[in-house]
């Protein structure tokens, strides 16, 4: 493997002209920066990025910790993240937290122990003293979809309290009025204040929210099967239920179908961040989307705003309804015959 040494020979200059052309450095002249080119290129010379973090106390990675990787939204989310990391030259290291705080911190410590150059976080609980430490250290970071109140750093989310009441209304005019909802854990931002929004738009409809039609979940399928169960034995059913992640609303579908009922004729359901299995369930599940791949690339743009020194901006997006056919929605119509069908049948 060719070493720095044998680029500055082939190109006839010194080691220190190399590294300032590898570098950038605009002291050096076109004709030497040319030559230095042409002998990286001959020699398939690689610069050693450790060495090279070592001086510049840089390392181009930046570390990405999710809440649950098993979940499709986070997958994409990360997939975003790392797509527009490596377009502006960073790598991303991630870990899985599992939606376990002591994991996720365990994936923190490990991240700042490598010399990342900043960090991405979905935090799993806003109890985090590693996390709050790390920021009041100064630590280039942002949360991403989640956030811990009190710790001062930049927040990308999105936005869903606006599509929660278009679901309310949505269901309302559908005529329900027993809905219910598997909530995400209180601990974090999006697990209350969903629950909040939910209660507060059915509120303007006049429709109650009963602590029975509350279930605690904590953003996994299994949750979202036993608090369905739970509904579903409850002297008065609920009509619909309204799962706040998309793994809660599949775990949900299988109680449904294992007790041999069907949605949406003999309970509704909707769900919390779309997913592109919704489409292909049967019914395809009404859903609200959230826009996971522009709060993957915004994060990554606030977060090398904030290692670049540039002031860094929290960026809040909106989420969106998507009707499907699972709360007793009108199925499409059927598309009307062209003649030639009507002629053959």
């Amino acid at each position: 493997m060719a070493s720095i040494k044998d680029v500055a020979a082939e190109a006839g200059v010194s080691v220190a002209t190399v590294s300032r052309v590898l570098n950038d450095h605009p002291s050096v002249s076109d004709d030497a920066r040319t030559r230095v080119l042409a002998a990286v290129a001959t020699l398939g010379y690689r610069p050693n990025a450790v060495a090279r973090s070592l001086r510049t106390d840089q390392t181009r990675t930046l570390g990405l910790v999710i809440s649950d990787v098993m979940n499709p939204y986070f997958t994409e989310l990360a997939r975003s993240v790392e797509e527009a990391a490596r377009a502006l030259g960073y790598s991303v290291i991630i870990g899985n937290a599992d939606e376990r705080p002591e994991l996720q911190d365990h994936h923190v410590r490990t991240l700042l122990d490598r010399r990342i150059d900043g960090l991405l976080v979905s935090p799993t609980d806003g109890g985090s003293p590693l996390m709050l430490e790390a920021a009041r250290a100064g630590t280039p970071m942002v949360f991403v979809d989640r956030w811990i109140p009190g710790v001062d750093v930049p927040v990308v989310r999105a936005d869903g309290q606006a599509a929660i009441r278009d679901l309310v209304a949505h269901l309302y005019g559908l005529g329900h009025r027993r809905v219910a909802i598997i909530a995400g854990p209180a601990a974090t931002t999006t697990g209350s204040e969903r629950v909040r929004a939910f209660r507060e738009a059915l509120a303007e409809y006049g429709v109650p929210l009963p602590d029975a039609y509350i279930g605690q979940g904590d953003f996994q399928a299994e949750s979202g099967r036993r608090v369905t169960e739970g509904f579903l034995d409850l002297p008065e059913p609920p009509e619909v239920v309204f799962a706040a992640d998309n793994l809660m609303a599949l775990g949900a579908l299988d109680a449904v179908r294992a007790r041999g009922l069907r949605v949406p004729c003999d309970i509704a359901l909707a769900a919390f961040d779309d997913i592109p299995w919704f489409v292909h369930t049967d019914p395809p599940i009404t859903a609200i989307a959230q826009p996971t791949g522009e709060l993957g690339r915004a994060a990554v743009r606030a977060l090398i705003d904030r290692i670049e020194g540039r002031p860094p901006q929290s960026v809040t997006l909106p989420a969106r309804l998507v009707v499907r056919h699972s709360c007793g929605e009108h199925p499409d119509p059927p598309h009307p015959l062209s003649p030639v069908q009507r002629s053959t049948s």
